[in-house]
């Protein structure tokens, strides 16, 4: 919904796992899904900001990582979480504005970026599972 207009969209996304997980390793698993929309979220916040404050951008570089340990993954200890335990976001950012620009930028996209907020805070979740 896109002010409450139901807006359709046609695409796919392909999903594959590395061969060590049983896939082909032809496209990205579904977390580096995860954090490249992290990454591409915030970077529509950084670009957008700078724009409205006439900042040129010469290089903006959003790298994010973090280790899934696989025993929670496959339920083989209940004692390791299935995600990630921590994420390490790396802002690499340029351009004609000051430092203090690009701090109030910073602050402003990780209090604005909507990927930014689902990732780093627990956000209730309902499923419903439908058996055909």
């Amino acid at each position: 919904m896109i002010g409450g207009a139901s807006v359709p969209r046609h695409f796919s996304i392909d999903i594959d796992e590395p061969f060590e997980l049983g896939g082909s390793n032809a496209y990205a698993n579904p977390q580096e899904y995860l954090l490249a929309a992290l990454n591409a979220c915030m970077i529509v916040g950084y670009t957008a900001l700078c724009a409205l404050q006439g900042i040129t951008l010469q290089k903006l570089e959003i790298t994010t990582e973090g280790d899934i340990d696989l025993r929670g993954f496959f339920g083989l200890d209940p004692a390791v979480d299935a995600g990630y335990r921590e994420l390490n976001t790396r802002v690499v950012i340029a351009g004609d504005g000051t430092k203090e620009q690009f701090q109030k930028i910073h602050e402003l996209v990780l209090a604005t970026s909507p990927n930014f907020y689902n990732v780093s805070r627990a956000i209730p979740v309902a499923p419903t599972l439908i058996i055909e």
